[in-house]
C-alpha cells in the first residue's frame, strides 16, 4: 500500500482555538492582542471557524477513490502545517500503518520556496524512515486548468448576457513578501504561467492579474493587491467584474472573509457587480488530474 500525504494550512475549527492557531501560523512570536482580535473577528464573520479540513478531507476522499479505481493500491491521509492534524501527526499515523512509500501533495498549484517549501520543511523533520517523494507544483496540470476554466464559464453567467464578453476578470493568488524575489523564487512566473494557460482555454475575455490577503505586516508584500485591481475597473466604467482565485482550491478565510465580504462590500460600495468562481473543492476534473499525477510519480520510483 503506497501512502499519500494531502497538506493543506490548517485553521481554527472554533473561536477559542483563533489565538493559538494565529499564534502557531507566526512561529510562536508574541502577537498584538489588537491582531489577534482582527483574526478571531474575521472568523466570527465566515461562521466561527474553518471549513478547511473538512474541504481537505473531502478531496482526500475523492482522491482516494480515483487512485483505488482499478484496485486499491493507495491509502491518502490529511496533514494541516499549522493546525491538527499537524503534518507531523499524519506522518506518525501513516507510520503505524507500515507504510514506509510515501507520496507528498500539498493543495496548492503553484511553488514558492516560502509556501510550498515549508510543508517539505516540516515532512523532512518527522520523517524519519520514510521514503516521501515530494509533488512540489502543479500550476500547469491540464485537469486544474480545464476545471478552473469550467468554473470561470459558469461564472460569467451570471452577468447580463450583453455585457459578460467585455467583464474583466481578476486572477488573483496568497500575496508572499516582496523578499521572495531575492532569491529569484519561482511563485510570481509560476502564477503567470497558470493565467497564460488558463487564457489559452478561455479566448479574448478581458483579464489582469493580482494578488490578495497580504498579512497583517511591516514589510512589503508582493501586489498589486486585487482591491487596487478592482478600483481601477471601477474607475474606468467597469460595471461588472468576477475575481478567480487561481492559487486556491477550496473555501477558507482568504476566500470567505477577504473576497466574499471584503471585497464583495468595496464593489457594492463602487456600484460593481462582483462575482466569484465557484471553488474547485473536489471538482472531478482536478482531482482526476492529480491522481495520475500521483500514480506517474510512484511508477517512476517502480512502486506500482
Amino acid at each position: 500500500m503506497i501512502g499519500v500525504l494531502l497538506m493543506a494550512y490548517g485553521g481554527p475549527n472554533n473561536l477559542d482555538e483563533v489565538e493559538p492557531y494565529l499564534l502557531d501560523v507566526r512561529g510562536f512570536r508574541p502577537t498584538a492582542p489588537e491582531i489577534i482580535h482582527e483574526v478571531r473577528e474575521r472568523y466570527r464573520e465566515i461562521g466561527g471557524r474553518s471549513p478547511i479540513l473538512e474541504q481537505t478531507r473531502a478531496q482526500a476522499e475523492a482522491l482516494e477513490a480515483a487512485l483505488n479505481a482499478n484496485g486499491e493500491k493507495f491509502r491518502v491521509f490529511v496533514g494541516m502545517r499549522h493546525w491538527h492534524p499537524y503534518i507531523k501527526d499524519s506522518l506518525a499515523e501513516m507510520r503505524a500503518f507500515g507504510m514506509d512509500k510515501i507520496v507528498g501533495l500539498v493543495m496548492a498549484p503553484q511553488y514558492s520556496r516560502m509556501s510550498i517549501g515549508a510543508y517539505y520543511k516540516k515532512v523532512d523533520e518527522a520523517a524519519e524512515a520514510l521514503e516521501i517523494i515530494p509533488i512540489e507544483r502543479w500550476h500547469l496540470l491540464p485537469g486544474y486548468l480545464d476545471a478552473l476554466a469550467g468554473r470561470v464559464r459558469a461564472a460569467l453567467e451570471r452577468f447580463p448576457a450583453e455585457a459578460r464578453a467585455e467583464v474583466p476578470v481578476i486572477f488573483t493568488a496568497h500575496s508572499l513578501p516582496e523578499r521572495i524575489r531575492e532569491w529569484d523564487d519561482s511563485y510570481p512566473d509560476e502564477l503567470r504561467a497558470t493565467v497564460a494557460a488558463l487564457m489559452t482555454r478561455l479566448g479574448s475575455q478581458p483579464h489582469s492579474f493580482a494578488f490578495q490577503s497580504a498579512a497583517i505586516s511591516n514589510e512589503p508584500w508582493l501586489g498589486p493587491d486585487a482591491g487596487e485591481v478592482i478600483a481601477r475597473y471601477a474607475a474606468e466604467g467597469k460595471k461588472h467584474i468576477l475575481l478567480v482565485p487561481i492559487g486556491f482550491v477550496c473555501e477558507h478565510v482568504e476566500v470567505l472573509y477577504d473576497v466574499d465580504i471584503v471585497f464583495k462590500k468595496q464593489a457594492e460600495a463602487l456600484c460593481v457587480q462582483l462575482e466569484r468562481i465557484e471553488m474547485l473543492n473536489t471538482a472531478p476534473q482536478m482531482i482526476d488530474g492529480l491522481a495520475q499525477l500521483i500514480q506517474q510519480t510512484a511508477q517512476e520510483k517502480n512502486w506500482l
